[in-house]
């Protein structure tokens, strides 16, 4: 496996994903939980806009297939696959938070195979507290 990329994640994402792990159970539980452990934390104000972090719309390649696929990541509550918005607690959604444009992560999928993946582009969310 290849090594692991480096991760930025604001203070603010990495509190309120903690916060839902006690309440998820499984492998991608704990695959997030070990990335949130090695990431680098940082105020909201100062997270690289090229980083994935919550409610950003994120453009990612499947290596292996070569085919792109747009989602924002949210929240649980928040998922709908028919809107293309995916929870951090997917296996998607946990490979790609605190990536940066350009980084590539191999991750397992639910059929046990392991994918790589790419991040080509992301867009933050609209925010006002990001001034």
């Amino acid at each position: 496996m290849k090594q692991n990329p480096s991760l930025v994640i604001s203070h603010e994402d990495f509190k309120s994903i903690m916060q839902l792990l006690p309440q998820s159970a499984g492998n991608p539980a704990h695959l997030l939980e070990e990335e949130l452990g090695r990431a680098q934390l940082v105020p909201f104000s100062e997270l690289p806009e090229d980083r994935v972090n919550m409610n950003s719309q994120v453009t990612f390649k499947d290596m292996d297939t070569g085919k792109e696929s747009n989602i924002t990541l949210v929240y649980p509550h928040e998922a709908n696959a028919e809107k293309n918005c995916i929870s951090i607690l997917a296996p998607i959604g946990s490979a790609l938070i605190g990536l940066r444009v350009g980084q590539e992560i191999e991750w397992p999928v639910p059929s046990g195979k392991k994918r790589i993946v790419k991040v080509t582009s992301v867009v933050q969310p609209d925010l006002p507290s990001k001034n």
